[in-house]
């Protein structure tokens, strides 16, 4: 049975193949946003907008590689205009810092920021343009708390935070809100869900996070429920006082 009423608008999620991406794809085609799935695999892709459409949803698979400024561009011209951007591509890197290389470096802040940052120039203008719409970036717990093996994973996300304020402050004056969410520990990985639940076990609420409990916060800050909130970074780690 349909869960859908109506189209209110159309919604691109980076990454949405897997994960967290995933999960808001699905939670934001039930409140109603046409939904651009995107991700590099065509199969899993194509299995993301047939979960969708069983739903009653309106969804459709796009393929570009966001960790080149090409792919970049390709999704930007391949989408047009969209109302919300969810900027959830991403990888993690953990290690001593001495072991990760300049590549893998120059991977993640590609991966993690520049991809974030282009869609944002982009797309962020014609929102502005037209007065309304919603930018939900994904950062990381890792972004605020120092985490041992993660000063380049954490420096991404840190970006993602600082580029999220000055975005609310740029394009917010003219309605488009722009906010982030920052995970802690999800349960995103099914191979690593007893490392994932260990970690989770040390915040307040002691245990992980289900994807779908992150997609809910992303829904939120999607919505006209969200209308005054812009320049925010969302903690849905759990509560976190230490590590």
């Amino acid at each position: 049975m349909s869960t859908t009423a109506r189209t209110v608008g159309t919604a691109l999620v980076t990454g949405a193949t897997h994960g967290i991406g995933r999960a808001a794809a699905l939670r934001l085609a039930r409140d109603g946003w046409e939904v651009i799935v995107h991700g590099r695999n065509a199969g899993r892709g194509a299995e993301v907008v047939a979960a969708i459409e069983a739903e009653g949803g309106r969804a459709r698979f796009v393929a570009a590689d966001l960790s080149d400024l090409e792919g970049v561009r390709h999704l930007a011209e391949e989408i047009g205009e969209v109302d919300v951007l969810v900027n959830n591509v991403g990888a993690s890197w953990f290690g001593p810092t001495a072991d990760l290389d300049g590549p893998g470096y120059d991977s993640l802040f590609d991966g993690n920021v520049r991809s974030a940052y282009f869609l944002v120039t982009a797309l962020a203008p014609a929102m502005a343009d037209r007065g309304r719409g919603s930018i939900i970036n994904l950062g990381s717990m890792a972004g605020t708390i120092g985490l041992v093996g993660a000063a380049a994973y954490g420096a991404t996300k840190a970006a993602m935070a600082s580029m999220t304020r000055s975005w609310a402050a740029e394009f917010s004056p003219q309605g488009v809100r722009v906010n982030a969410v920052a995970p802690g520990a999800v349960h995103s990985v099914p191979e690593k869900y007893d490392i994932t639940e260990g970690f989770g076990k040390t915040s307040l609420l002691g245990r992980a996070a289900q994807v779908d409990e992150i997609a809910e916060v992303i829904a939120f800050l999607a919505s006209d429920k969200a209308s005054y909130v812009t320049g925010a970074v969302f903690a849905a780690d759990g509560g976190r006082t230490a590590i």
